[in-house]
């Protein structure tokens, strides 16, 4: 048996989770249902898949690419969920893996990115009550096919709590904390241009600010980029943004953010990082491949360099993948973040799962009564009062 202290901890910290482990137990609203995840395997997300299974669910899950943990694999399987593949950057095997999931025709899918609910239209079957869509990216995959997919889909990414919760606070910390984790660097002074100004560019920038660097943004949208000087940042445009910077972050959910064409932009030394969902928004193929490039160091602690011809140096964080899930000893977002949106994931199951979703609700946000239901709990938890003496005053 596997011992994971990281897990104990986290479950131990995930008291929203906690207590609707407790309702479930009681309710049991996935009796007889299996549920199909794609989603990163972490031991946060470890906690949301047990959770689901003392509501009576058989789980069935594998990971996203690139980011699952070994140990937490090997803890989930110990538990008795179906695993199905290991860590993976090869997108043709996480495809199988993702086959294999559905294959087990699952009741409900949790999805994070829109990998199965896409491959769920390639061979549809009989049963499929629903589901859940984590992120931003893939709403943006789901929209032009939910006339096809029919069935309710929450999108949990769509929350308020998850906006400000997870995408704001806790992605702008974990980005910094990984960013400080795999570099060593300093950011006082630097000059740091973040791409995308959504929810989670906004937490990125304030965190980079708070840590004493120079921030600039840039985003396709003119009215973001308003926001983005409000709040205090530089708006240069794209080239001069990419240009100053010695630290450029992506947040966009969309590919092709930094492309082989940016090469002769970049300054000697920049440091390129993506913390958006998929491997996409830093071309890391295309740039390994220009004709400038001389060299380039293989990946190594989440860093590599390309040396241009010119003797200009390139630097990727963890080959273009999300930084906050890779790198050495990755460890995601908060707790606190993730026992709210998990607890959001969770309850969203619950109401398809017992006929509360209409078919027509197909990638559509929370309900506001599950939003309410969750912040309400959460509230209530925060403001429990803890003794600071563990023991009766007869015992002392």
């Amino acid at each position: 048996m596997v011992r994971m202290p990281t897990m104990e901890w986290v479950a131990g910290s995930c008291r929203l989770l906690a207590s609707t482990a407790a309702d479930f137990e009681r309710d049991r609203p996935f009796e007889g249902l299996r549920i199909g995840a794609a989603i990163h395997l972490e031991p946060k997300t470890a906690t949301l898949l047990m959770v689901l299974a003392r509501g009576g669910a058989d789980v069935v899950a594998t990971g996203n690419l690139g980011t699952s943990q070994g140990a937490t694999l090997t803890f989930l399987r110990e538990q008795g969920i179906t695993v199905i593949g290991d860590r993976t950057r090869d997108p043709q095997a996480q495809d199988a893996c993702l086959r294999q999931v559905l294959a087990t025709r699952p009741d409900l899918l949790l999805d994070n990115g829109g990998d199965l609910f896409l491959r769920y239209l390639d061979a549809p079957y009989e049963g499929l009550r629903g589901g859940t869509e984590e992120t931003t990216s893939g709403r943006a995959q789901l929209m032009p096919v939910r006339d096809r997919i029919k069935r309710p889909v929450l999108v949990i990414n769509d929350s308020p709590i998850k906006q400000f919760a997870e995408n704001t606070h806790a992605v702008g910390q974990s980005v910094l904390e990984s960013f400080l984790r795999i570099t060593n660097r300093a950011t006082n002074g630097r000059r740091v241009t973040v791409v995308g100004y959504g929810a989670c560019g906004r937490g990125i920038a304030k965190n980079f600010a708070h840590a004493h660097a120079c921030v600039a943004v840039w985003d396709v949208d003119p009215v973001r980029r308003l926001e983005a000087l409000f709040d205090g940042y530089a708006v240069p445009g794209r080239p001069e943004a990419l240009a100053s910077a010695d630290i450029i972050v992506t947040s966009t959910g969309h590919p092709g953010i930094i492309t082989a064409d940016d090469l002769y932009l970049l300054s000697d030394g920049v440091i390129l990082v993506n913390a958006g969902h998929l491997p996409w928004e830093i071309d890391v193929p295309g740039l390994l491949a220009h004709p400038k490039v001389l060299t380039c160091t293989e990946p190594a602690e989440g860093l590599q360099t390309l040396t241009t011809t010119s003797g200009a140096r390139v630097n990727i964080l963890t080959e273009g993948h999300m930084v906050n899930l890779n790198g050495p000893r990755p460890l995601g977002n908060s707790v606190e973040s993730m026992d709210l949106g998990f607890t959001l994931q969770a309850r969203c199951l619950e109401a398809i799962a017992t006929g509360r979703v209409p078919a027509d609700q197909c990638v559509v946000p929370v309900p506001p009564e599950i939003d309410a239901r969750v912040a309400q709990a959460y509230v209530d938890l925060a403001g429990e009062k803890r003794p600071m003496n563990a023991y009766p005053a007869e015992e002392q």
